[in-house]
Protein backbone atom coordinates (compact mmCIF):
# COMPACT_ATOMS: atom_id res chain seq x y z
CA UNK A 1 0.00 0.00 0.00
CA UNK A 2 1.59 3.32 -0.96
CA UNK A 3 1.50 6.07 1.43
CA UNK A 4 -0.01 9.79 1.61
CA UNK A 5 2.39 12.36 1.59
CA UNK A 6 1.67 15.16 4.10
CA UNK A 7 0.76 18.06 2.10
CA UNK A 8 0.11 20.48 4.64
CA UNK A 9 3.69 21.91 4.00
CA UNK A 10 2.70 22.55 0.52
CA UNK A 11 -0.35 24.65 1.31
CA UNK A 12 1.61 26.48 3.32
CA UNK A 13 4.37 27.89 0.53
CA UNK A 14 1.27 28.46 -1.81
CA UNK A 15 -0.19 30.91 0.78
CA UNK A 16 2.96 32.84 1.48
CA UNK A 17 3.82 32.81 -1.98
CA UNK A 18 0.48 34.39 -2.98
CA UNK A 19 0.47 36.62 0.03
CA UNK A 20 3.89 38.10 -1.16
CA UNK A 21 2.69 38.38 -4.91
CA UNK A 22 0.00 40.10 -3.56
CA UNK A 23 1.92 42.93 -1.87
CA UNK A 24 4.08 42.96 -4.88
CA UNK A 25 1.59 43.79 -6.70
CA UNK A 26 -0.13 46.07 -4.28
CA UNK A 27 3.41 48.06 -4.08
CA UNK A 28 3.65 48.25 -8.17
CA UNK A 29 -0.38 49.60 -7.95
CA UNK A 30 0.65 52.47 -5.13
CA UNK A 31 3.78 53.34 -7.25
CA UNK A 32 1.97 53.47 -10.74
CA UNK A 33 -0.85 55.81 -8.83
CA UNK A 34 2.46 57.88 -7.90
CA UNK A 35 3.52 60.58 -9.77
CA UNK A 36 7.46 60.94 -10.10
CA UNK A 37 8.81 63.73 -10.71
CA UNK A 38 12.98 64.65 -12.34
CA UNK A 39 13.53 67.50 -10.18
CA UNK A 40 16.95 69.33 -10.76
CA UNK A 41 18.77 70.49 -7.57
CA UNK A 42 21.34 73.01 -7.89
CA UNK A 43 23.66 73.32 -4.95
CA UNK A 44 25.62 76.76 -3.62
CA UNK A 45 28.70 75.03 -5.18
CA UNK A 46 27.29 75.24 -8.60
CA UNK A 47 27.12 71.68 -8.28
CA UNK A 48 23.65 70.19 -9.92
CA UNK A 49 21.71 66.72 -9.46
CA UNK A 50 18.34 65.57 -10.85
CA UNK A 51 16.20 63.27 -8.91
CA UNK A 52 13.34 61.25 -9.16
CA UNK A 53 11.01 61.87 -6.38
CA UNK A 54 7.33 61.29 -5.63
CA UNK A 55 7.00 64.28 -3.43
CA UNK A 56 5.97 67.87 -4.20
CA UNK A 57 7.11 69.62 -0.66
CA UNK A 58 10.87 71.07 -0.65
CA UNK A 59 11.62 70.06 2.51
CA UNK A 60 10.39 66.42 2.20
CA UNK A 61 12.51 66.39 -1.15
CA UNK A 62 15.68 67.37 0.52
CA UNK A 63 15.05 65.33 3.29
CA UNK A 64 14.67 62.40 1.09
CA UNK A 65 17.81 62.69 -0.91
CA UNK A 66 19.54 63.56 2.86
CA UNK A 67 20.32 67.05 1.71
CA UNK A 68 20.52 69.90 4.61
CA UNK A 69 20.79 73.71 4.68
CA UNK A 70 23.69 75.05 6.52
CA UNK A 71 23.13 77.80 8.59
CA UNK A 72 24.32 80.38 5.71
CA UNK A 73 22.54 78.78 3.07
CA UNK A 74 18.91 79.66 1.94
CA UNK A 75 16.66 77.55 -0.86
CA UNK A 76 14.44 78.69 -3.41
CA UNK A 77 11.25 77.85 -3.36
CA UNK A 78 11.40 77.78 0.14
CA UNK A 79 11.22 74.74 2.27
CA UNK A 80 7.35 75.01 2.89
CA UNK A 81 6.69 75.80 -0.51
CA UNK A 82 5.82 72.97 -3.11
CA UNK A 83 7.95 72.03 -6.06
CA UNK A 84 7.19 74.64 -9.06
CA UNK A 85 6.81 73.54 -12.35
CA UNK A 86 10.61 74.36 -13.13
CA UNK A 87 11.12 71.09 -11.28
CA UNK A 88 13.85 73.17 -9.84
CA UNK A 89 15.08 73.54 -6.39
CA UNK A 90 18.18 76.04 -5.85
CA UNK A 91 20.42 76.45 -3.00
CA UNK A 92 22.40 79.52 -2.11
CA UNK A 93 24.41 81.21 -0.04
CA UNK A 94 22.39 84.18 1.83
CA UNK A 95 22.37 87.49 0.47
CA UNK A 96 22.51 85.60 -3.04
CA UNK A 97 19.29 84.14 -4.00
CA UNK A 98 17.92 84.41 -7.38
CA UNK A 99 15.15 86.70 -8.29
CA UNK A 100 11.53 84.67 -8.40
CA UNK A 101 10.03 86.05 -11.39
CA UNK A 102 6.24 86.00 -11.18
CA UNK A 103 4.48 83.45 -12.89
CA UNK A 104 1.77 85.03 -15.21
CA UNK A 105 -1.11 82.63 -16.16
CA UNK A 106 -2.12 82.70 -20.22
CA UNK A 107 -5.03 83.96 -19.56
CA UNK A 108 -3.28 87.16 -17.58
CA UNK A 109 -1.43 87.15 -20.00
CA UNK A 110 -3.96 87.49 -22.95
CA UNK A 111 -5.90 89.85 -20.65
CA UNK A 112 -3.15 92.45 -20.17
CA UNK A 113 -2.39 92.41 -24.04
CA UNK A 114 -5.96 92.95 -24.89
CA UNK A 115 -6.08 95.50 -21.97
CA UNK A 116 -2.79 97.36 -24.21
CA UNK A 117 -4.45 96.79 -27.47
CA UNK A 118 -7.37 98.89 -26.72
CA UNK A 119 -5.44 101.66 -24.92
CA UNK A 120 -3.25 102.25 -27.69
CA UNK A 121 -6.51 100.97 -30.76
CA UNK A 122 -7.56 104.78 -30.31
CA UNK A 123 -4.87 106.48 -30.77
CA UNK A 124 -4.17 108.30 -34.32
CA UNK A 125 -0.86 111.03 -35.07
CA UNK A 126 -1.03 113.81 -38.03
CA UNK A 127 1.09 116.30 -39.48
CA UNK A 128 -0.38 119.54 -39.13
CA UNK A 129 0.90 123.06 -40.04
CA UNK A 130 -0.81 126.59 -38.44
CA UNK A 131 0.29 130.25 -38.40
CA UNK A 132 1.43 131.44 -35.26
CA UNK A 133 2.40 135.41 -34.50
CA UNK A 134 5.82 136.25 -33.07
CA UNK A 135 4.98 138.91 -30.19
CA UNK A 136 6.77 142.44 -31.09
CA UNK A 137 8.81 143.88 -28.74
CA UNK A 138 9.13 147.22 -27.27
CA UNK A 139 12.15 149.73 -27.70
CA UNK A 140 12.33 152.95 -25.98
CA UNK A 141 14.45 155.88 -27.35
CA UNK A 142 16.38 158.44 -25.09
CA UNK A 143 15.82 162.02 -26.68
CA UNK A 144 16.21 163.83 -22.90
CA UNK A 145 19.88 165.49 -24.66
CA UNK A 146 18.96 168.50 -26.45
CA UNK A 147 14.80 168.21 -26.48
CA UNK A 148 11.59 168.83 -24.64
CA UNK A 149 9.82 166.47 -26.93
CA UNK A 150 7.66 164.54 -24.16
CA UNK A 151 7.38 160.26 -23.98
CA UNK A 152 5.43 159.39 -27.15
CA UNK A 153 4.97 156.42 -29.77
CA UNK A 154 6.88 157.26 -32.35
CA UNK A 155 6.40 153.51 -33.77
CA UNK A 156 3.42 151.07 -33.30
CA UNK A 157 4.81 147.58 -32.72
CA UNK A 158 3.16 144.89 -34.83
CA UNK A 159 3.21 140.94 -34.43
CA UNK A 160 5.23 139.05 -36.84
CA UNK A 161 4.08 135.60 -38.57
CA UNK A 162 5.66 131.93 -38.27
CA UNK A 163 4.72 128.86 -39.74
CA UNK A 164 4.99 125.82 -37.84
CA UNK A 165 4.91 122.30 -38.11
CA UNK A 166 3.52 119.95 -34.98
CA UNK A 167 3.32 116.51 -34.88
CA UNK A 168 -0.13 115.93 -32.85
CA UNK A 169 -1.12 112.53 -30.92
CA UNK A 170 -4.83 112.26 -30.55
CA UNK A 171 -6.70 109.47 -28.08
CA UNK A 172 -10.39 109.01 -28.97
CA UNK A 173 -9.94 112.01 -31.28
CA UNK A 174 -8.34 114.12 -28.61
CA UNK A 175 -5.27 115.87 -28.60
CA UNK A 176 -2.87 114.49 -25.91
CA UNK A 177 0.58 115.76 -27.02
CA UNK A 178 1.99 118.20 -29.52
CA UNK A 179 5.59 118.23 -30.28
CA UNK A 180 7.02 120.77 -33.05
CA UNK A 181 9.26 119.82 -36.01
CA UNK A 182 9.71 122.70 -37.77
CA UNK A 183 9.08 126.56 -37.57
CA UNK A 184 9.64 129.23 -40.49
CA UNK A 185 9.33 132.84 -40.18
CA UNK A 186 6.75 134.59 -43.06
CA UNK A 187 6.59 137.74 -41.48
CA UNK A 188 8.95 139.96 -38.64
CA UNK A 189 8.04 141.70 -36.37
CA UNK A 190 7.38 145.40 -36.28
CA UNK A 191 9.01 146.84 -32.97
CA UNK A 192 7.28 149.78 -31.25
CA UNK A 193 9.36 152.58 -30.42
CA UNK A 194 8.95 154.99 -28.15
CA UNK A 195 10.34 158.23 -27.51
CA UNK A 196 11.09 159.13 -24.19
CA UNK A 197 13.25 161.46 -21.31
CA UNK A 198 14.99 160.95 -18.91
CA UNK A 199 15.43 164.44 -16.55
CA UNK A 200 14.36 162.95 -13.25
CA UNK A 201 17.36 162.14 -10.91
CA UNK A 202 17.48 158.91 -8.47
CA UNK A 203 18.60 158.91 -5.05
CA UNK A 204 21.99 158.58 -5.82
CA UNK A 205 22.22 161.00 -7.88
CA UNK A 206 22.50 159.53 -11.14
CA UNK A 207 20.11 159.49 -14.62
CA UNK A 208 17.43 156.39 -15.09
CA UNK A 209 18.71 154.63 -18.43
CA UNK A 210 14.76 155.79 -19.55
CA UNK A 211 11.38 157.68 -18.54
CA UNK A 212 11.14 158.87 -15.39
CA UNK A 213 9.90 158.11 -12.07
CA UNK A 214 6.95 160.15 -11.73
CA UNK A 215 5.65 158.22 -15.41
CA UNK A 216 6.33 155.25 -13.91
CA UNK A 217 4.99 155.70 -10.35
CA UNK A 218 1.54 156.77 -12.69
CA UNK A 219 1.78 153.79 -14.48
CA UNK A 220 1.98 151.20 -11.31
CA UNK A 221 -1.00 152.74 -9.56
CA UNK A 222 -2.64 152.43 -12.83
CA UNK A 223 -1.74 148.57 -12.76
CA UNK A 224 -2.51 148.66 -8.43
CA UNK A 225 -6.07 149.99 -8.98
CA UNK A 226 -6.21 147.30 -11.91
CA UNK A 227 -6.00 144.28 -8.70
CA UNK A 228 -8.70 146.48 -6.58
CA UNK A 229 -5.81 147.71 -4.27
CA UNK A 230 -6.41 151.24 -2.86
CA UNK A 231 -4.10 154.71 -2.76
CA UNK A 232 -2.51 153.38 0.89
CA UNK A 233 -1.57 150.11 -1.13
CA UNK A 234 -0.01 152.67 -4.06
CA UNK A 235 1.59 154.86 -1.53
CA UNK A 236 3.47 151.52 0.17
CA UNK A 237 4.08 150.42 -3.18
CA UNK A 238 5.75 153.72 -3.97
CA UNK A 239 8.00 153.56 -0.67
CA UNK A 240 8.74 150.11 -1.27
CA UNK A 241 10.26 150.33 -4.27
CA UNK A 242 12.35 153.64 -3.19
CA UNK A 243 13.97 151.79 -0.62
CA UNK A 244 14.61 149.04 -3.23
CA UNK A 245 15.55 150.91 -6.33
CA UNK A 246 14.87 154.42 -6.27
CA UNK A 247 12.61 153.65 -9.14
CA UNK A 248 15.53 152.89 -11.60
CA UNK A 249 14.65 150.12 -14.27
CA UNK A 250 18.44 149.59 -14.69
CA UNK A 251 19.24 149.26 -10.68
CA UNK A 252 21.41 146.13 -10.39
CA UNK A 253 22.74 144.28 -6.61
CA UNK A 254 26.03 143.78 -7.63
CA UNK A 255 25.96 141.42 -4.37
CA UNK A 256 22.76 139.86 -4.90
CA UNK A 257 22.30 140.10 -8.33
CA UNK A 258 18.67 141.47 -7.75
CA UNK A 259 17.86 143.78 -10.88
CA UNK A 260 15.43 146.60 -12.35
CA UNK A 261 12.58 148.70 -10.15
CA UNK A 262 11.08 145.40 -8.02
CA UNK A 263 14.67 144.08 -7.47
CA UNK A 264 13.99 140.36 -8.82
CA UNK A 265 16.09 138.28 -7.52
CA UNK A 266 17.06 136.94 -10.57
CA UNK A 267 15.82 139.39 -12.62
CA UNK A 268 15.24 136.86 -15.78
CA UNK A 269 12.19 135.99 -13.33
CA UNK A 270 10.85 139.24 -15.08
CA UNK A 271 11.01 137.47 -18.40
CA UNK A 272 7.79 135.16 -17.40
CA UNK A 273 5.75 139.12 -18.50
CA UNK A 274 8.34 140.14 -21.25
CA UNK A 275 11.97 139.28 -23.00
CA UNK A 276 12.56 143.25 -22.95
CA UNK A 277 12.66 143.26 -18.88
CA UNK A 278 16.15 144.45 -18.83
CA UNK A 279 14.67 148.03 -20.29
CA UNK A 280 10.78 147.89 -20.37
CA UNK A 281 9.59 149.61 -16.83
CA UNK A 282 5.87 148.25 -17.54
CA UNK A 283 6.87 144.99 -17.89
CA UNK A 284 8.96 144.73 -14.59
CA UNK A 285 6.49 146.87 -12.96
CA UNK A 286 3.57 144.35 -14.24
CA UNK A 287 5.79 141.45 -12.76
CA UNK A 288 6.56 143.20 -9.27
CA UNK A 289 3.17 143.56 -8.94
CA UNK A 290 2.36 139.78 -9.43
CA UNK A 291 4.78 139.14 -7.27
CA UNK A 292 3.48 141.28 -4.70
CA UNK A 293 -0.17 139.96 -5.49
CA UNK A 294 0.79 136.37 -4.72
CA UNK A 295 3.22 136.34 -1.91
CA UNK A 296 1.50 139.34 0.21
CA UNK A 297 -1.68 140.09 -0.97
CA UNK A 298 -1.08 143.57 -1.50
CA UNK A 299 1.38 146.08 -1.25
CA UNK A 300 0.53 147.33 2.42
CA UNK A 301 1.36 144.09 3.52
CA UNK A 302 4.88 143.80 0.93
CA UNK A 303 5.55 147.35 2.89
CA UNK A 304 5.05 146.08 6.53
CA UNK A 305 7.08 142.90 5.85
CA UNK A 306 10.12 145.55 4.42
CA UNK A 307 9.72 147.45 7.91
CA UNK A 308 9.91 144.45 10.00
CA UNK A 309 12.90 142.46 7.83
CA UNK A 310 14.18 144.85 5.70
CA UNK A 311 13.65 142.81 2.35
CA UNK A 312 10.27 141.81 0.92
Amino acid sequence: MKKIKNTSISYKKVIAISVVFILILGISVIAGNAKLNNVKIKFSNNHEITVLTSKTKISEILEENHIMLSSDETVVPSTEEEITDTKTIVITKVGNEPTKIAEISEEELNSDIKEITENYSNITEEIITVEEEIPFETITKDVSKGSNTTNRVIQEGKNGIKEVTYKVKYKDKKEIERTQISSKVIKKPVNKIVQIQTKVTSRSGGRFGSGSALVYQQYAATVCHSYGWSEADVECLISLWNKESGWNPYSYNASSGAYGIPQALPGSKMASKGSDYKTNYQTQINWGLSYISSRYGNPQNAWGHWLSKGWY
